[in-house]
């Protein structure tokens, strides 16, 4: 990213029918050529064309993520100043969102993370293998004069055991299927929908394919559906990532542009379509022998991939098209599998209560146990379920985007260069000896840091608490108090652009208002679960197992958890990385149809507490800003 940038666009260019001409150089050597009405951002070009910029503010200018450099670029702005030292500016670096293409540019775009560090499986159950794929190997009698049947009724009488329906779709190649293979088939029945019929034996070939749809990251599990075992799984970054970090911008995005729904859902329809291909490929299976997929997706990202209208959940009253979606297709969501493949969509409980947390509820068995226990999915909307067998109450918390590495100074994605842990320490038996003389870090790839994530983030500040460096209101000591606590540590405070800050590698860092930002996030979590134990009558000590899901919950450290107040004090033991439980939900409807009844069963159980409403929610965030 060092070189020249090529300025064969000249500055002056002449403008064709009014518009200007972008081209965009792409991390992976490819050019884009564009063209753009003047005035228009570099941000908005590249997402109006599908070049994905990195972004997760969604273009609004607060997360300084979009960088590119620009040939002969406008003077810098204010938020380009914020973002970048003199000597990059100087390079042409500019925010996109911030950069106005008035004439014709060449723009260098760094390589767009598609592959963050993600958990592809989680807590789950074992259950009786009994796919809703079902296969009959049939050998049938020709017609004859004597036995005129029609094509469909002779192989519905041969399926003895099933009472299956068939489709339009499946009669346009039955009678010449049927023929070519000498009558010797193999029907496909999913549920009770007949799909196909194919020529010889195939009994022994039937998969599926099950997704966590995240707004974040997307994962996808290739399963045999004969034995009941997984044979791939690979995630991805979600390719709606430039519209946004959260479901709200990319819900605003809709709202701001008509043409941006059908961005947002060929975009889910690609990032889906590319994990099918590439699972399919690593397990060695045609597209064409999956016959079903499952869905597990928060309410917004489920609406954009189907293209339906996110507005409504949106804004007050925040309500669904539906909580239960009519018959869908595996090609209503882009991806590649038998024609005819249903897709089985798991139900929401409310518009931020997805179906994700239907599914993760599932597969910990959730209202199938004695134990009261905290189910928190930690990301930039939060969700909560408490409860047991004898009930369950669950709600929605705004945290924001800190557990994303959004919105934080230096922070990133969890991919390779992050700092995912961080421990102040000075060799053994640190716990028992309070001189703290060293920063141990923890990156991932173990290469040299590039930036801090979620679990990197917690970590610090829980760490900056334990020893004394970040008082309980949040605030981080002054350097002279510092030395006073631990005087090899009082060198890495100081200040940035009149913030204060704590180094903690080269020119990484953990700013004030980065500890701020975690606090928003951290207190209205625990606003979310106090109010829920008080809805549900029960104390903090009641709570015999706290489940951490998500993707962020499997790496983020259960002591870290309980010091910075995220989830009750409690014994670490009882607090659970549950990892990625939607994916897992996923999996258990593919394998047993019976579980399927088990989700729709979770919409009556299930009470949601809505927060936005509750009069004394503001004093209860602010009381749980502190740090315990």
């Amino acid at each position: 990213m060092g070189r020249r940038l090529d300025r064969r666009v000249p500055r002056r260019a002449a403008v064709t029918a009014g518009r200007v001409r972008l081209t965009y150089r792409l991390g992976d050597g490819r050019e884009r050529e564009v063209s753009a009405p003047p005035g228009v951002t570099v941000f908005d070009a590249a997402s109006w064309n599908g070049i994905a910029v990195d972004s997760t503010c969604g273009g609004h200018g607060t997360c300084r993520k979009c960088g590119v450099r620009v040939s002969d670029p406008a003077p810098p702005t204010l938020a380009d100043a914020r973002a970048y030292d003199p000597d990059r500016l100087a390079a042409g670096w500019r925010l996109s969102c911030r950069a106005v293409a008035r004439h014709d540019l060449a723009i260098e775009v760094p390589p767009l993370l598609t592959r963050p560090k993600a958990a592809t499986v989680g807590v789950g159950r074992q259950v009786i293998l009994r796919p809703a794929v079902q296969k009959r190997a049939l050998v049938l009698d020709e017609p004859t004069l004597a036995d005129q049947r029609p094509d469909l009724e002779r192989v519905l009488d041969a399926i003895d055991d099933l009472e299956p329906r068939a489709g339009l779709g499946l009669l346009r190649t039955l009678g010449r299927t049927l023929r070519e293979a000498d009558w010797q088939v193999t029907a496909v029945v999913v549920d009770d929908l007949l799909i196909a019929v194919e020529p010889g034996d195939t009994t022994g070939r039937r998969f599926g394919l099950a997704f966590d749809l995240g707004t974040t990251t997307v994962v996808a599990t290739l399963l045999d559906l004969s034995a009941g075992v997984p044979l791939a799984a690979a995630s991805r970054l979600n390719a709606q990532q430039p519209y946004g970090a959260d479901v709200i911008t990319r819900i605003s995005a809709t709202m701001l542009d008509h043409e941006a729904l059908p961005r947002l859902r060929d975009l889910a329809h690609s990032t889906l379509s590319e994990l099918a291909r590439e699972v399919c490929a690593e397990g060695g299976v045609d597209a064409g022998e999956v016959y079903e997929i499952a869905v597990a997706g928060n309410a917004t990202m489920i609406h954009l991939a189907l293209g339906l209208d996110p507005e409504p959940l949106g804004v007050a009253p925040f309500t669904l098209a539906a909580a239960r979606l009519p018959e869908t297709r595996a090609a209503d969501f882009g991806v590649p599998a038998h024609p005819s493949a249903p897709a089985m969509v798991f139900p929401a409980l409310g518009a931020y209560v997805g179906g994700d947390i239907v599914a993760g509820l599932l597969a910990a068995g959730m209202d199938r146990d004695r134990r009261v226990r905290l189910f928190i999915d930690v990301g930039t909307n939060c969700e909560i379920v408490l409860g047991s067998a004898a009930g369950l109450a669950a709600t929605a918390a705004p945290a924001g985007p800190a557990f994303e590495g959004a919105a934080i100074r230096c922070g990133m994605r969890a991919a390779e260069g992050a700092i995912e842990t961080v421990r102040l320490g000075g060799g053994p038996g640190v716990a028992a000896d309070p001189v703290v003389d060293e920063v141990v870090l923890g990156v991932i790839g173990d290469v040299e840091p590039r930036g801090l994530c979620g679990s990197g983030l917690v970590d610090a500040v829980a760490e900056l608490v334990r020893t004394g460096l970040l008082d309980a209101s949040g605030r981080l000591v002054t350097p002279g108090r510092a030395a006073e606590i631990a005087p090899k540590m009082a060198e890495r405070f100081t200040e940035v652009g009149g913030e204060r800050v704590f180094v903690l590698h080269g020119d990484i860092y953990l700013s004030q208002r980065d500890v701020r930002e975690l606090q928003f996030a951290k207190a209205a979590i625990a606003t979310g679960w106090s109010l829920l134990l008080e809805e549900m009558g029960t104390q903090g000590p009641a709570v015999e197992q706290v489940l951490l899901a998500g993707s962020f919950g499997s790496y983020l450290s259960p002591a870290n958890a309980i010091r910075i107040g995220l989830v009750p004090r409690l014994p670490v033991p009882r607090v659970v990385s549950a990892g990625n439980v939607a994916g897992e939900g996923a999996k258990l409807a593919l394998l047993n149809l019976r579980e399927r009844a088990g989700a729709d069963a979770l919409l009556r159980e299930v009470r949601y507490v809505e927060l936005s409403d509750r009069p004394d929610f503001n004093d209860r965030f602010i009381a749980n800003l502190a740090f315990p």
